[in-house]
């Protein structure tokens, strides 16, 4: 796989899972160089290595002669396999999720982003009500497995409900087992990380293994919340950081927020304003590109994630 340009920078998550699926990955710049340049690199590099991708990643203009290259290579490699493919269609085609741009300036990516049909809708629903009895089961033994422990090790409530932004940007109150201390946020509203000191023990355990989203079977019986969908966030954060920092991100909230999501199994936790788009771009992926064959997927991931304690 060869990329032509830095216009998306690929993280070391997708960067690992690049190269266990096309060996080699290497980067060409595009920036400040003439045609001549950049032709005369990709012509060393085939030279002495196989690539069967070029991956146009670049913001400036490709001009003429390295298209009529480029569009000749397939010819004069003599391989039907090898394709020229551009960023966007890239990063839907082999890393499911929808690109975004830095500069907010071409947006018609958003065109094919709309709600789901009725028909997508009544196959969620039916998702949804198998749902509510598989997780009801689960949560009467483990709220009381829970609550012993949170009386050991953070004696307090059970449950901890919060304001969150669900479909058409309606705030809801969201329900989860307790698992930071009583007094999270006195010193501020702040982002859970990694090794934070306000989730005791089993908190932690409960993080990892998505036991304390249980509770949110009732936001799914009061219509609030699917299976399966954007994880809600909390609409400070959406105001502060996220609307201003990525101006499109409320279009996650054309579908139900989920317990789990697309986002969830295929990028680790989320600490900062980056991981925010990150995220969004799989959730708009999921959104573009749903189907009942992906919701099982995101249901197969997620017990995979549950049973192997990765709490991604």
């Amino acid at each position: 796989m060869l990329v032509l340009g830095e216009k998306y920078k690929f993280t070391n998550l997708e960067l690992e899972r690049l190269k266990k699926k096309f060996q080699n990955v290497k980067t060409i710049s595009y920036k400040n160089k003439n045609s001549e340049n950049v032709i005369d690199e990709i012509k060393g590099i085939l030279e002495n290595e196989n690539f069967t991708l070029i991956v146009l990643n670049t913001k400036a203009k490709v001009d003429d002669e390295l298209i009529k290259y480029l569009t000749n290579l397939k010819f004069e490699l003599n391989n039907k396999k090898f394709e020229i493919i551009s960023i966007e269609h890239f990063l839907e085609k082999y890393l499911h999720k929808c690109y975004i741009p830095e500069d907010h300036t071409d947006l018609h990516y958003l065109d094919d982003i709309k709600p789901f049909s009725h028909f997508q809708n009544f196959q969620k629903k039916i998702v949804d009500i198998v749902a509510i009895f598989f997780l009801f089961l689960a949560f009467i033994p483990f709220r009381f497995i829970v609550k012993k422990k949170i009386d050991e090790e953070s004696p307090g409530s059970l449950y901890f409900k919060q304001l969150r932004v669900g479909l058409n940007n309606e705030e809801f109150e969201c329900i989860k087992f307790r698992s930071m201390v009583e007094d999270a946020e006195k010193n501020g509203i702040a982002f859970a990380k990694k090794g934070d000191s306000r989730i005791f023990p089993f908190g932690e355990i409960m993080r990892k293994t998505r036991i304390d989203e249980l509770p949110q079977v009732f936001n799914i019986i009061k219509g609030e919340m699917s299976l399966i969908g954007p994880r809600p966030e909390r609409k400070y954060w959406i105001e502060k950081d996220f609307e201003k920092n990525i101006p499109y991100y409320n279009q996650r909230h054309i579908v139900k927020p989920g317990i789990t999501g697309w986002a969830q199994v295929m990028y680790p936790y989320g600490e900062n304003i980056e991981d925010a788009k990150q995220k969004l771009m799989y959730d708009l992926y999921y959104i573009k590109y749903w189907n009942i064959g992906l919701e099982l997927r995101v249901i197969w991931k997620t017990i995979l994630v549950i049973l192997h304690k990765k709490g991604i």
